[in-house]
């Protein structure tokens, strides 16, 4: 990674909004990793500091999503340093998420994954989702195609050539590589997350058949996703409730 002067004000990152998020993308990672969502110890989330807009949370490289903890957490600038935490992160965590934080300031949370029916479909040539399944017009244009696949993120112009595909949309899939998810907040994140790769299960499965899958209508898929998109963040926000009372329950250690 770049190495540049670590950041001085370095003020507030103990707050209680910072614990939540913490926390909150803590619960993410666990869940990623029941799900099956995770990929040894590759893949990452993070999400922008609250308060820090010149600031984002991470994971450190070498640990499972299962062994993620909220105070594991890194805390990283976009020079390169880790400002808070022990470990670093792994290179291709940095080059990715810190330049689309930076570039792509409405992208305050952002999970890369290499998540296997989603990414399967990111393997076949044509647009990877087929507006045939309810859920996945959750996500009806919300999603783009990166086509340009450049071997590993080992440099900001691979950062910076990522950030600028994103464009309007939420959902990327990186051809030949896996998907980015960008969201708002860390719950509605999360929630496009696990519901794009339940709709591309779906239409994986479907498409095993060997029979041809029937697409809804563009008028009616406009006006179910616009129907979806009404609650979105009120569904979001009670979804993560829900995995945070599992997790409390049955892995509380997340939290710590």
């Amino acid at each position: 990674m770049p190495n540049a002067p670590a950041l001085t004000n370095l003020g507030g990152l103990d707050s209680p909004a910072v614990r939540e998020a913490r926390i909150e993308l803590a619960a993410c990672f666990r869940m990623a990793h029941r799900l099956g969502l995770h990929e040894g110890i590759c893949n990452h989330f993070s999400a922008v500091v609250p308060g820090r807009d010149d600031l984002f949370l991470v994971n450190p490289y070498g640990w499972s999503f299962a062994e993620i903890t909220a105070s594991r957490l890194l805390i990283c600038d976009y020079a390169g340093n880790v400002v808070a935490g022990d470990g670093v992160p792994e290179i291709t965590a940095f080059f990715i998420h810190g330049r689309l934080h930076k570039n792509v300031p409405r992208a305050k949370v952002a999970l890369h994954t290499h998540m296997p029916y989603a990414t399967s479909l990111a393997m076949l040539e044509g647009p990877p989702l087929v507006w045939a399944g309810q859920t996945a017009l959750k996500f009806w244009g919300r999603t783009l195609v990166d086509e340009e696949y450049n071997g590993l993120a080992f440099d900001e112009a691979e950062g910076d050539r990522i950030a600028a595909s994103l464009g309007d949309a939420d959902v990327v899939f990186l051809k030949n590589h896996g998907v980015m998810v960008v969201g708002p907040t860390i719950a509605e994140a999360f929630d496009d997350l696990y519901y794009l790769e339940r709709a591309a299960e779906a239409q994986v499965l479907a498409q095993s058949t060997g029979r041809v899958l029937k697409p809804v209508p563009e008028a009616l898929a406009r006006k179910t996703y616009e129907q979806m998109r009404s609650d979105s963040g009120e569904s979001a926000r009670l979804h993560m409730a829900s995995i945070r009372r599992i997790l409390a329950a049955e892995s509380p250690d997340y939290a710590d």
